[in-house]
């Protein structure tokens, strides 16, 4: 099947303005591509809500995007993905990818790499990965459900670190209280530490320097906006395919275009957003 002048664009959802830090990589992975943007800022954060009301949000969103003639979905809330992926790929007319799964892929391969330098091939019981999210992602266990099915016999530990969001969207990344923040919040892989490190949500790569400077060199950590950007074309080839030329990267949200506008310079500070409207869902 020839889709090579599919010229639709991708449409890219989050709860609010997270989902940029992987618009940011696709941006990057498919520079000829048309992307519109979602972010569902009157009902951040999806993190403290109930499975249903997020599969609910989900489904809801992504219809917005459908009736933009988008020919993919990208679910770039790892609360949504795990609590509402599984809904919309059965209600969406087009192909969907999360960022979980990406995430746990990227994972496993290098763990496997890591075995292979080691021991010249086997998975190794001995390799620990640690997860952090949200309260809602960390609860669902999707990231040790994929993991145990991806890299069986690694320990999983999982975190939720919810306060990492609003230091993000704040713009308080380098203040003195962040660095302790994160410290505190990650004292259980300083106390036990992990091989890998899996950003379960889509603002920690803004913490990355942070996070890295806390848990030192012998932690690698993982991030799923890289991962995502990565998969796509994989996981999606068939559909996803480069366009003649970038025609537009649209944004809209539900509720103030202008504080998304302030927040969103920290995920992407080198692309102009003349034009953010607001939508009712």
């Amino acid at each position: 099947m020839d889709n090579s002048s599919d010229t639709r664009p991708i449409g890219i959802f989050d709860s609010g303005v997270g989902g940029l830090t992987v618009l940011q990589e696709l941006l990057v992975k498919f520079p000829n591509e048309s992307f519109i943007y979602l972010g569902d800022t009157a009902r951040v954060p999806y993190g403290t809500k109930s499975p249903a009301t997020v599969e609910r949000y989900t489904i809801q969103v992504a219809e917005f995007l459908l009736r933009q003639g988008v020919k993919g979905l990208v679910v770039a809330c790892n609360t949504a993905s795990a609590l509402g992926l599984k809904a919309l790929r059965d209600h969406s007319s087009v192909p969907v990818l999360g960022v979980i799964e990406p995430g746990c892929l990227a994972a496993a391969g290098l763990l496997q790499e890591d075995d292979a330098s080691q021991t010249g091939g086997g998975m190794l019981a001995s390799h620990r990965i640690g997860v952090i999210g949200t309260h809602a992602t960390i609860s669902s266990g999707a990231y040790a459900w994929h993991l145990g099915r991806l890299a069986p016999g690694c320990r999983v530990t999982s975190v939720a670190c919810p306060l990492f969001v609003p230091v993000v969207e704040e713009g308080w990344t380098s203040y003195p209280s962040a660095a302790l923040l994160i410290r505190e919040s990650l004292q259980a892989f300083i106390d036990h530490p992990v091989d890998f490190l899996i950003l379960g949500c889509t603002h920690y790569p803004i913490l990355k320097p942070r996070i890295a400077a806390v848990l030192g060199p012998a932690t690698t950590l993982v991030d799923s906006a890289k991962a995502v950007a990565l998969s796509l074309n994989k996981l999606l080839g068939l559909v996803i395919v480069p366009s003649p030329t970038r025609n537009f990267v649209r944004y809209y949200v539900t509720d103030s275009a202008s504080r998304f506008r302030e927040v969103a310079v920290r995920f992407l500070p080198q692309l102009a957003m003349d034009s953010v409207e607001v939508v009712d869902l």
